[in-house]
């Protein structure tokens, strides 16, 4: 075994730098004994890796070769089976389980040891080792020293557990000289044992030699004991004045703690002072208002705009001074108390003065328009003044008042309102809900009287054909408006009964002479033509032209004089809101009076304006009401003016007010656009037909074309054009069914004639038109013209030629039951005899007499403006010429050699067909 080691050694690890540790001679269980080695090896390169080795025989027998190799990392079980009794058989689990069975048990158990110390060395994760005895994982056996080499003993398993754990390679310089030491003996490989003697015999010298030396040395080692202990002395000594040295300073230490302690106390005093220094200095800076503000704030003038300015910079000085953060502390001084109560105080003061006068500046601008609304002429009573000068007078005043001046003039005081929101909010809900009070009725006053123009120069009369007088504008009627309004003016959230009766009594004319205008009667469609529909597209567009910049400018006034553009919420309030719109008032609920934070203040813009413009959507629905009674057809205009003008505004904001009541509008108009398509549709169902006149284009055919014509010249371009188109297939089915319907019913007229006439009438119509649409309808009316024409000129024929025309189908009667084609000439009812008979009775006058006779027929059938005579009469030509080649085609198959012939020719038709139409 150990000439094997060596082989293996040499030829199989040493290449591969590893180290041979243990060998053990193996076979597999239950297998044909084929014997292999398994070897325990570590490489001599750190980290030190260790493995286990399958070896084999070559199958030449010559050399051995390396087969399979595992880490013994992944050893995971040593089962030596049986830890009692002597068992060869012995498992490895890696990762799977190698069943061995060793050539003998020392080999097993020296193998096995050999693992167990290597797991001990090298390995964190310890191999679990059963039925393993615990003596033979303490050391190695003593047959296991016998079997081994004294060499190998000391240095893999001779029992001295320390060999491996201490084992060390040999450095270079070692090697060398064993080397050299092995080359002066030259038996020292050949015989072991004697060169081992002398390295004994050797060793034994040096040991001798070592101990004479130590002996020799004694006296030396006397000399420094001696020194040791003179050394030991001084340091006592040093000892002894360090002692001295430490009782000396820690007197120092004592004084230079009580120096420490008292500029320690110094510097608190200074450092305390210059911080109440501070905190004074704070307070000073930051809750000190100048003399100037204060005056400004108590007795500032608040209509120039020099007194406005300083103002509005003492306001925000006394802001900036309440809302100062002050420090833990402050609060509790008696001296930032005082203060903090005198900038409520003028705060109060200043806020309830600054209310006070912009109530007084909007009751002020309020009674200065409504004088001039008072003073503005209507229709003059002037004797001899006639009706026209007066409306040729109202074509310039179309137009809405300007409120530029009166908005240019608040936006001064838009920063101070800012304050006054910030500090008072129930002050700036009050002026907000009187300026809403004061402007609601301005507006309604002047967009009443807007409206009201706007409706006489649609309708060119007045109520009851009177024209208006000048209302007198007295001046105490003025006065006790004005009271009225300066009555509410001391309480900003007071009531405004008074304004409301004031809208009441003064808008009572308006509202009779509106309702009259929406009393007429109705106008027929036909008694207005091109000029009076432009007339009122150009009057409603100028109504919407002014009523778009004027609530634009509001809005834009509003959210800059109220402080509204800014999304935000209100300083000082707390999250929880009550808010509500109660016809049209904006109201708020308050808890313990703190204000509360709005949702959104676009929200609010759009209740301000709701309230303000309130009469402007019912004042639409009413014009549109009298549009729509003037002619129903203006719907249509209606429809694409209010279509581009919620289009413009939804781009501008589509949550603006302008946008939501022009929406609500156009619903409105949508609906009368729908009512319009709906009545002339129920118009189509109820048309009859006078029993003793020719029908002709019927009514709702030429209306449609009207209808269409005009549509196609008003939405040219418009945003709603889905809307007609969807009216449009309503209206062309609803047509087609009343022609089919009428046509049904006609009696003096035949139906073929009807549906000919109006669906020519319609595709003609179509065609010129060309709606995209409509293709398919226009496809369909052109094939219901072709086939009732057809089936029309067919019908008529038989009517000349009638004898004949049964004659031959008899012939093709006979022909159809089987009778060959020469054949017939042998029917009784139909041999050459009875067809000369037959021939006979229509000679070239009685055929001329007989289209003679049809054309007139035609000729009353047909109408005069759909101009279809010559058409038909073309058509009938045709159509005759046809069945005379039919005829002479079944003379020539079924009678051939007769030599009979019709009495006329196709020369001759052509001829007759021309002459009855000159004649005509």
């Amino acid at each position: 075994m150990t000439a094997i080691k060596h082989a293996l050694q040499r030829d199989i690890f040493t290449p591969n730098d590893e180290r041979l540790l243990s060998i053990v001679n193996v076979c597999k269980a239950g297998k044909k004994k084929r014997n292999c080695f398994l070897c325990a090896t570590v490489t001599t390169e750190r980290p030190v890796q260790v493995n286990v080795v399958k070896v084999k025989k070559s199958d030449k027998g010559d050399f051995y070769k390396r087969q399979t190799s595992w880490a013994l990392r992944d050893l995971a079980v040593v089962d030596a089976k049986d830890a009692v009794k002597e068992n060869p058989e012995f498992d490895l689990h890696f990762d799977k389980v190698y069943k061995w069975v060793a050539s003998s048990t020392v080999e097993k158990n020296t193998f096995i040891s050999c693992i167990w110390k290597l797991n001990q060395r090298y390995l964190r994760k310890k191999i679990d080792f059963t039925n393993v005895s615990s003596q033979l994982l303490e050391e190695l056996p003593k047959v296991a020293e016998e079997s081994v080499p004294s060499g190998e003993n000391q240095s893999v398993a001779g029992g001295d557990e320390e060999a491996v754990d201490e084992y060390q390679e040999l450095n270079a310089r070692e090697e060398q000289d064993i080397e050299i030491m092995m080359e002066g003996c030259e038996y020292a490989i050949s015989n072991a044992e004697a060169f081992a003697e002398k390295l004994s015999r050797e060793l034994q010298v040096l040991d001798g030699a070592n101990i004479q030396s130590i002996m020799a040395s004694e006296k030396q080692v006397n000399i420094l004991m001696k020194l040791l202990d003179e050394a030991l002395k001084e340091v006592d000594q040093i000892e002894m004045k360090l002692s001295s040295y430490e009782e000396m300073l820690q007197s120092v230490k004592e004084q230079m703690d009580q120096i420490s302690e008292s500029n320690h106390l110094i510097h608190l005093s200074n450092t305390n002072n210059v911080k109440l220094l501070s905190e004074i200095e704070f307070l000073v800076n930051h809750m000190d208002l100048a003399k100037g503000h204060i005056k400004a704030l108590q007795e500032g003038d608040l209509t120039s705009s020099r007194g406005i300015e300083a103002c509005t910079n003492a306001a925000d000085a006394l802001l900036q001074c309440m809302n100062v953060a002050l420090r833990p502390g402050h609060d509790m001084l008696h001296a930032v108390k005082q203060q903090q109560q005198r900038f409520s105080d003028l705060r109060e003061q200043f806020a309830r003065r600054l209310a006070s006068h912009l109530n007084s500046v909007f009751v002020q601008q309020f009674t200065q328009t409504l004088l001039q609304l008072y003073n503005k002429p209507y229709y003059l009573s002037v004797p001899g003044h006639d009706q026209s000068s007066t409306l040729a007078q109202h074509s310039v005043e179309l137009t809405l008042p300007n409120h530029h001046p009166f908005h240019r003039d608040l936006l001064r005081y838009a920063k101070l309102m800012e304050w006054l929101k910030n500090t008072d909010y129930g002050k700036y809900e009050g002026l907000t809900k009187n300026y809403m009070d004061y402007l609601s009725r301005l507006y309604e006053r002047e967009i009443k009287d807007f409206f009201e123009v706007a409706k006489i120069k649609m309708t060119g009369t007045t109520k009851e054909g009177k024209k208006f007088a000048t209302l007198p504008r007295k001046e105490s009627a003025v006065k006790q408006e004005t009271e009225s309004l300066h009555g509410s003016s001391g309480k900003l959230t007071g009531s405004t009964s008074s304004l409301n009766k004031l809208s009441v009594q003064s808008s009572g004319n308006r509202r009779s002479q509106s309702s009259s205008l929406l009393d007429m009667g109705n106008m027929s469609a036909s008694d207005l033509d091109v000029a009076d529909r432009t007339k009122f597209d150009k009057i409603f567009e100028q109504v919407l032209s002014e009523l778009e910049p004027l609530c634009l400018a509001e809005q834009d006034f509003i959210s800059k004089f109220f402080k509204l553009q800014q999304h935000q919420g209100i300083s000082g309030s707390t999250t929880n809101e009550a808010e509500e719109m109660d016809g049209g008032n904006l109201s708020r609920s308050y808890p313990s009076g703190v204000p509360q934070t709005i949702s959104s203040e676009k929200d609010m813009i759009r209740q301000m304006m709701t309230k303000i413009f309130r009469c402007i959507e019912p004042e639409l629905n009413n014009l549109i009401a009298l549009g729509d009674k003037i002619d129903s057809f203006n719907s249509l205009y209606m429809l694409v003016k209010m279509s581009h003008h919620v289009w413009t505004a939804q781009n501008v904001d589509p949550a603006s007010f302008l946008s939501t009541t022009l929406g609500n509008v156009l619903v409105t108009v949508k609906r009368n656009f729908d009512k319009c398509i709906s009545n002339q549709m129920k118009q189509m169902d109820e048309v009859k037909i006078s029993k003793k006149s020719k029908v002709g284009i019927l009514p709702f055919v030429a209306e449609f074309e009207e209808f269409a014509a005009l549509a196609e010249s008003i939405f040219k371009n418009a945003e709603r054009r889905g809307d007609l188109d969807k009216a449009y297939i309503k209206l062309i089915r609803a047509v087609f069914v009343s022609v089919e319907k009428v046509a049904n019913e006609s009696q003096k007229t035949p139906r073929d004639v009807v549906m000919m006439e109006n669906f020519h009438h319609i595709f003609a119509t179509l065609s010129r038109l060309k709606i995209s649409c409509l293709e398919a309808e226009k496809k369909e009316a052109k094939q219901k013209y072709t086939d009732h024409l057809q089936s029309y000129v067919i019908y008529s024929l038989g009517q000349p030629l009638e004898k004949l025309n049964h004659f031959f189908e008899g012939v093709e009667a006979r022909v159809a039951q089987g009778i060959r084609e020469e054949e017939v000439s042998y029917q009784l009812a139909f041999n050459k005899q009875e067809l000369r008979k037959v021939i006979k009775e229509y000679p070239g006058k009685e055929v001329k007499k007989g289209l003679d006779n049809l054309y007139k027929k035609v000729d009353k059938h047909l109408c005069e403006e759909e101009n279809l005579l010559q058409v038909v009469w073309h058509s009938m030509q045709d159509e005759f010429i046809r069945q005379y080649k039919h005829f002479e085609g079944l003379i020539a198959r079924c009678y051939p050699g007769s030599g009979i012939t019709m009495e006329f020719t196709i020369q001759d038709i052509l001829d007759y067909c021309s002459s009855i139409a000159q004649s005509h």
